[in-house]
């Protein structure tokens, strides 16, 4: 590339535009579709669990803050009924200031392997104390540590720092023999408006199903792809 010369998204890495794939490993039909959202969800999760993809409860959170600025990161589905989809965080994380602040948020279920994902949209709320302290009694004690000893989303001065409070933590309960729940850690409950099942077909000629919630309960609609 010459001096002055402006790289484009060709000069540099894999060549992005020729990258594609052909989405023929399955179809999605209404009549195939489970009477509820989390029947559905609960289907296609176990699925993907079946199939060995890696991380099958692996959902991407996207939220916004009050300015609407967006963020997304990747969490980890730990509960599912029709109360809607569930994940533990800090509350003093900067998702968690989001969803305090705006009460929304949605998710995506990427399940590249299969040609499949699922998105849930809707309100949030925290989950009660007592779902709180029966996922956290299921962690491992190392798990709980780190919840203990990380100041999520907050600037530290390096690694070092986080060794640092780690071990303090590892210090304080070592001679307890079931770490308790932090005040700053628990739940949120993303309870859907809207949840979509994608599928990929060929030609990008995609099946996407939604359930909606109406007046009149939850309808399916196709959408175009």
């Amino acid at each position: 590339m010459a001096d002055g010369d402006l790289a484009t998204s060709t000069d540099i890495g894999p060549d992005l535009p020729a990258m594609r794939v052909s989405y023929e490993v399955g179809a999605l039909q209404e009549s195939e579709l489970a009477e509820s959202w989390h029947e559905q969800l609960a289907l296609w999760l176990d699925e993907a669990v079946r199939s060995g993809l890696p991380e099958p409860n692996a959902m991407v959170l996207a939220t916004a803050d009050p300015k609407g600025v967006p963020s997304s990161r990747t969490v980890l589905c730990k509960g599912l009924d029709e109360r809607g989809v569930v994940f533990f965080t800090n509350y003093t994380s900067a998702k968690s200031h989001d969803l305090a602040a705006t009460r929304y948020a949605s998710a995506t279920f990427p399940w590249y392997g299969l040609h499949r994902q699922a998105h849930v949209r809707g309100t949030v709320r925290k989950v009660d104390p007592s779902e709180t302290a029966a996922y956290w009694a299921s962690r491992p004690r190392g798990s709980q540590l780190g919840a203990w000893a990380s100041p999520q989303s907050v600037v530290v001065s390096g690694r070092g720092s986080l060794e640092v409070a780690l071990a303090n933590v590892e210090r304080q309960f070592a001679g307890v023999e079931q770490v308790p729940v932090p005040p700053h850690w628990g739940g949120w409950r993303i309870v859907p408006e809207v949840v979509e099942f994608w599928q990929g077909r060929r030609d990008r000629m995609h099946d996407r199903l939604r359930f909606k919630q109406t007046g009149d309960g939850w309808k399916v609609q196709r959408l175009g792809p």
